[in-house]
């Protein structure tokens, strides 16, 4: 398998060549971990070495060749369609994965972003999962093992991945995506996660606005920070990255701060903050309300 293009994750590395290559491949997998650290990478170089004449993802044989040309027709990908994978897609997946192998020894199934799954279309996945045909092989991949059936879990092996660790991810940004300058902030906002910090990239200065804001916010009238709110809500696409990196900085207040009563109750108006936004409260009411709870709280 060749897993150069993948960062991380060496064990599993080792542990998905040796179930192939010793020929103890299961029905069903579960590839679990935070988002952005390679998870379908590894499930699709796991499932071309799976379908490869010589079990190595060798690059030579009929299978890899359609295979890296996206034409493998024992191979299929399912991705959510509107933000959730439905009944209707796994019942089309269910139908095709009894049609044998054209021309590989097994069928791969990868169902990225799984935990999106409706509950009926898990349970319709648990039938086949319950009996799966000889060949198939169906690759879970998530973040939340917990949204999954107690019934789907024990029918799979399960993987983790762990997040990438800061100094190297530090270190990739900076040599191969050209970060300027990385901050131990902005590592603890990127959580391991190399899609997050490049989708982050050159969007820094929206960050570094942030932190003069919050850095000082018990120095700072309600009024001036009120005027500020636009720093927020003009990065709509953002909020929930810019929610989450003024945690980041609580938390990083809360270690050294007399006041830690007042950062861990502005910690939980963030979090609550972030679900009202998930559930498509009004923006601009709720910054407003963010602001002057945060700043209430940690000027009493």
């Amino acid at each position: 398998m060749n897993f150069e293009n993948i960062i991380g994750n060496d064990n599993n590395k080792n542990l998905l060549n040796e179930i192939v290559k010793s020929n103890s491949v299961s029905h069903g997998y579960m590839f679990l971990g935070i988002s952005g650290i390679g998870k379908f990478l590894f499930a699709k170089e796991f499932a071309k070495a799976i379908l490869c004449d010589e079990k190595t993802g060798c690059n030579k044989c009929k299978s890899c060749i359609e295979f890296d040309s996206l034409n493998n027709p024992d191979f299929t990908v399912i991705e959510p369609e509107e933000n959730s994978i439905k009944i209707e897609q796994i019942r089309k997946m269910n139908n095709k994965i009894y049609e044998k192998p054209i021309i590989s020894k097994r069928k791969v199934y990868i169902i990225n972003n799984a935990d999106s799954m409706t509950l009926d279309a898990q349970n319709c996945l648990l039938k086949t999962l319950e009996e799966p045909p000889e060949y198939a092989v169906i690759i879970l991949v998530g973040t939340n093992e917990n949204i999954f059936l107690n019934t789907i879990r024990s029918r799979c092996v399960k993987i983790n991945f762990n997040k990438i660790d800061d100094e190297e991810l530090k270190s990739i940004l900076i040599n191969k995506y050209d970060y300027s300058n990385v901050s131990e902030n902005m590592l603890k906002l990127f959580s391991g996660s190399l899609e997050k910090a490049i989708n982050l990239k050159d969007k820094e200065d929206i960050y570094t606005e942030i932190e003069k804001i919050f850095n000082n916010i018990e120095n700072v009238n309600i009024i001036d920070l009120l005027n500020n709110k636009e720093t927020i809500t003009k990065n709509k696409e953002e909020i929930m990255n810019i929610l989450e990196y003024i945690n980041v900085l609580f938390f990083d207040k809360l270690k050294q701060a007399n006041n830690k009563n007042g950062y861990i109750k502005a910690i939980k108006i963030v979090e609550d903050t972030k679900d009202r936004i998930k559930k498509n409260a009004n923006l601009d009411m709720t910054i407003d309300n963010l602001l002057m709870n945060v700043w209430e709280t940690l000027n009493q």
